[in-house]
């Protein structure tokens, strides 16, 4: 099996991001949260803040509402874990036996967390153009996680030609449609824009969703994404940037449950009887009958002749065939007809 590949069908990642609050005991329970709701992944963001935002960069307009601080160094830097933190996190989530992943978002943080040897390599939608970041990620050798929020198509093509510039190919990059906005609106979800990515650049698609509810992401399923991403939250109202438009563990499950639900309704392209309908196919379907008494010798015609349950007899679809014929016995009212 390739590494990130996990067979079990559509991959589920809850987005814990930094809604531990800087707390690694809410962390882990966020992961047994996680693990509960039946997620394949429970995944986290590393960064540094002096390293991510400069001194004077201003808090976006989601975060203002949760925040008191007046940059984002400042918000960022409450929501840090540090490295022997993720190491930690990391060996909770293998003793749970749910997966583990952390996203990178500056260059340091991305150094050690590209050897921590996960099953993935996320590229936040933040470094779609940072050819820097994506040439440290395409040689860390491993699959990857693009997340397209606020991209245009050739900002995603660029992206997927320098991550495939060395030894990944285009099966290796998950291409992630996203709208980087929290809680992001459905009517900008785009998923079609998923699809034709998918269709256009040859790779695998996901959806990372910051819409409130599950529908969307549910729906991305059923258009054929393999990844989906979603923020997990114990309480919607604890304070921080991301907790709105997270889900709460048992709305997060129930998403779980319909995600595999839609799998197991997708099937196989192929137009059959199913399995469950065979018993009903002869009951419900109809044989051409008598409306009325008809007499040997008598020429079948259409006011002699309707269609009913069950579906033994002739078939309806050889009526033009049946009329004009002639009756080779009696017939009684709704008996179905026979040809000699």
């Amino acid at each position: 099996m390739r590494k990130g590949d996990t067979g079990a069908g559509t991959i589920v990642i809850a987005e814990i991001g930094v809604n531990h609050n800087g707390s690694i005991d809410l962390a882990k329970e966020l992961i047994r949260q996680a693990h509960a709701a039946g997620a394949s992944y429970a995944k986290f963001q590393t960064f540094r803040s002096e390293s991510l935002a400069s001194r004077d960069t201003p808090l976006a307009n989601y975060q203002q509402p949760s925040s008191s601080q007046t940059s984002q160094r400042e918000l960022l830097k409450e929501l840090e874990l540090n490295q022997a933190d993720f190491l930690e996190l990391k060996s909770y989530s293998s003793q749970l036996g749910i997966g583990f992943l952390t996203t990178a978002h500056d260059q340091q943080s991305a150094e050690f967390v590209f050897g921590m040897d996960l099953d993935y390599v996320k590229v936040p939608s933040g470094d779609i153009t940072n050819l820097p970041f994506l040439e440290l990620a395409a040689r860390a050798g491993q699959p990857v996680l693009l997340s397209t929020g606020m991209a245009s198509l050739d900002e995603v093509r660029a992206a997927l030609g320098a991550l495939t510039s060395g030894i990944l190919g285009p099966k290796d990059v998950t291409v992630m449609q996203c709208t980087t906005e929290y809680p992001a609106p459905a009517n900008e979800a785009n998923l079609l824009a998923m699809v034709a990515m998918g269709e256009e650049l040859k790779v695998p698609i996901g959806y990372s969703d910051h819409t409130l509810g599950a529908a969307t992401a549910i729906a991305a399923v059923a258009l054929g994404a393999r990844v989906i991403e979603k923020h997990l939250t114990l309480d919607v109202n604890l304070p921080g940037p991301d907790h709105r438009a997270s889900l709460e563990p048992h709305e997060f499950r129930a998403m779980v449950n319909s995600i595999r639900t839609v799998e197991d309704s997708l099937g196989n392209r192929v137009k059959a009887t199913q399995p469950s309908e065979m018993s009903n196919k002869l009951i419900v379907r109809k044989s051409i009958v008598a409306k009325r008494l008809i007499s040997q010798g008598e020429q079948f015609q259409e006011e002699c002749l309707s269609t009913m349950r069950p579906g033994a007899g002739i078939s309806p679809m050889l009526w033009h065939e049946v009329i004009g014929q002639v009756a080779h016995r009696d017939f009684q009212p709704d008996e179905p007809i026979e040809l000699p």
